[in-house]
């Protein structure tokens, strides 16, 4: 199984290639782990691995275009990187509606291919930090009372405490001590803040 920290996975079914990339990224002080087909590295995948991808496009079986497909559709955020021998627009297009980071073909440069797996870095940490930040968001909002997530709600979407209490059925006084308790457990500075914050609720509501 590929290590924890960051590893580059080469999907590549040229062996010379393949050993190429690999001592290459090696040299850089990648942690690599390679694969002849799209169909071994399927085989192997696990949705906890850490890194970036390296993708030839023409394989036999499953091409890597569609490879890429299949892990857009199943959820893994691990950046692409797109190799090709024979490149087209239109291979181009839908790799980058895939959201790849960058579309290299062979002869692959050296230079472009390592610019582009420090690209792929610095997103794989972006998020990695917004996956945590959306989890320890997600905790703090396990704590709140429905109640409390009721009158969240009313807030952001811009109700006075007289309009909570109305729509509630419960004195101003209530919203208020409703609406302490919910901004202390969420930390929330003020209103901009909360409003910030429930941009990054996906949760249903109570």
């Amino acid at each position: 199984m590929p290590p924890s920290t960051f590893t580059i996975f080469i999907v590549e079914d040229d062996l010379s290639v393949r050993d190429a990339l690999g001592l290459l990224l090696g040299r850089q002080g990648y942690s690599v782990s390679p694969f002849a087909d799209a169909e071994s590295f399927l085989a192997a995948y696990q949705p906890d691995w850490t890194g970036c991808m390296l993708v030839d496009i023409r394989m036999p079986g499953m091409d890597g275009l569609a490879l890429q497909q299949w892990l857009v559709d199943k959820g893994c955020r691990m950046p692409v990187i797109i190799m090709t021998g024979h490149g087209d627009v239109g291979s181009a297009r839908q790799a980058f509606r895939a959201n790849a980071v960058d579309f290299l073909e062979k002869p692959i440069d050296q230079a472009k291919l390592i610019e582009a797996i420090a690209e792929a870095k610095a997103r794989h940490s972006v998020e990695r930090d917004e996956s945590a930040s959306s989890a320890a968001l997600a905790q703090r909002l396990a704590t709140l009372t429905p109640r409390e997530r009721e009158v969240m709600d009313l807030v952001v979407a811009g109700h006075h405490n007289r309009d909570i209490a109305d729509e509630l059925g419960i004195s101003v006084r209530t919203v208020e001590v409703h609406k302490t308790r919910m901004m202390t457990k969420l930390a929330a500075d003020g209103i901009a803040d909360l409003v910030r914050l429930s941009m990054g609720i996906s949760t249903p509501r109570p």
